[in-house]
C-alpha cells in the first residue's frame, strides 16, 4: 500500500471527463474543464504512465452473437496465481480476480465463438488437476458496466453543466439483450480497426482508417456504426485503489424472480457497484463491489444491499487479489 498513487481532485474531474466522453480531443476536455489543452495532455499521459487510467476499445461477443459467462473455479492451495495468471493470458478472459483467501478465481469468458468458449469451459478447464471445482453461469443481462454505464463512483464530480458540453445526455444507457438477435458480421478492415482501439481507445481517425484501409471519413462513419450496434465500447478502465477503495468484493445474491430487474437496477444506482448482471444458477444475480476499506464493505452490505426488497441471501468474496481488469492487467493495485 506505501507504492500506492493517489489520484488527485483535478485528476478525478479528468476521469470523469473521460468516462463522459473518452475519445474527446484534449482540447474539447480542456474547454470544459477550465484548463489548458496542454495541462490535460500533460496529466492524462501522467495517469496512463501511473497504471490509474486506461482506455481501450472492447470488442462485445453478445454483439456478435456469442454468450458471456462468469467463472468460479474452486482449485487446490498454492495452484491459483499461476492459473489465475494463465487465464489473464488469454484474449478471451476478461476479468481475474482471486477470492476466498486464495481457493479461488473468478473470471469472466468473453469467446468470440462458441468453439473457443466450449473448448475453455469443456475441456481445458476441466482436465486441469488442480482445479477442483467449476462453476459457470451464463449472464442473462447487464446492469452496470460496459457501454455507456459506467462506474457510478464519479457521478457529481463535474457539473451538469461540464457534463453536457462534453456531450453526456444525448444517448442514454439503455439495458439490450446480452446476446444480439441481429449479431453483427464484422470484416477484415473491423478488426484490423478493433484492433487498433483495444491497444488504444483514443487512437485517431488517421491511424483507424491506416489500420482499415480506409479514409478518415469513412473510419469515422464505421467506427460509428459499431459503436451504435454495441459490437465495441470504449472502456475507461479505472485502478480503484488511486480513488480510496482498497476493499473489494464479489456478491453472489439470490433475488426473489419478480425483483431480479428491480434490484438489478438498483444496484447499478450505488456508487459502490461497479458491475452488476443478472446470471443464471442458484444466484441469480452477481455484482463487483469497491469499498475504501473492510468496514465500509460491512456496512454496505448490511445496510444497503441487506435491506433491498427480494433479496434472500447473500454471499460476500473479498476480492484477494485483481489480476486483469477488462483487457488489462494489473501489476499490484496499478493497471499495468
Amino acid at each position: 500500500m506505501a507504492e500506492s498513487v493517489a489520484a488527485s481532485p483535478e485528476d478525478v474531474r479528468l476521469l470523469r471527463a473521460l468516462q463522459v466522453a473518452p475519445r474527446a480531443s484534449f482540447a474539447a476536455i480542456a474547454e470544459a474543464l477550465g484548463l489548458t489543452e496542454a495541462a490535460v495532455g500533460r496529466r492524462y499521459r501522467r495517469l496512463r504512465a501511473d497504471g490509474i487510467v486506461r482506455v481501450a476499445g472492447i470488442v462485445d461477443p453478445g454483439a456478435l452473437g456469442q454468450s458471456k459467462w462468469l467463472v468460479r473455479l474452486r482449485c487446490r492451495p498454492g495452484s491459483v496465481a499461476a492459473i489465475a495468471d494463465a487465464l489473464a493470458k488469454r484474449e478471451d478472459v476478461s476479468w481475474v480476480a482471486l477470492c476466498a483467501a486464495g481457493a479461488e478465481i473468478t473470471c469472466a469468458v468473453r469467446s468470440r465463438s462458441q468453439e473457443q468458449r466450449d473448448d475453455l469451459l469443456g475441456r481445458q478447464l476441466p482436465r486441469t488437476a488442480a482445479v477442483l471445482d467449476i462453476q459457470a453461469a451464463a449472464m442473462l443481462r447487464q446492469f452496470m458496466g460496459g457501454r455507456g454505464h459506467y462506474w457510478a463512483a464519479l457521478r457529481g464530480t463535474l457539473t451538469p453543466e461540464q457534463e453536457a458540453a462534453l456531450g453526456a445526455g444525448g444517448e442514454p444507457f439503455t439495458e439490450a439483450p446480452v446476446v444480439a438477435r441481429e449479431p453483427v458480421r464484422l470484416t477484415p478492415g473491423d478488426e484490423r480497426l478493433l484492433a487498433v482501439l483495444a491497444e488504444d481507445g483514443r487512437a485517431s481517425l488517421v491511424d483507424l482508417a491506416a489500420a482499415a484501409d480506409l479514409t478518415p471519413g469513412r473510419a469515422a462513419r464505421r467506427l460509428r456504426t459499431l459503436l451504435e450496434r454495441r459490437a465495441v465500447h470504449i472502456d475507461v478502465e479505472l485502478a480503484a485503489t488511486a480513488l480510496g477503495y482498497h476493499a473489494g468484493a464479489n456478491l453472489w445474491l439470490r433475488v426473489h424472480p419478480s425483483a431480479v430487474k428491480t434490484l438489478g437496477r438498483a444496484l447499478a444506482q450505488l456508487p459502490e457497484i461497479a458491475f452488476a448482471a443478472a446470471v443464471t444458477g442458484p444466484h441469480n444475480l452477481h455484482a463487483v463491489a469497491h469499498c475504501r476499506d473492510l468496514d465500509e464493505l460491512f456496512e454496505f452490505t448490511s445496510d444497503q444491499i441487506g435491506s433491498l426488497p427480494g433479496l434472500q441471501s447473500m454471499e460476500v468474496s473479498p476480492l484477494l487479489r485483481h489480476v486483469k481488469q477488462a483487457a488489462t492487467h494489473l501489476s499490484g493495485d496499478r493497471l499495468a
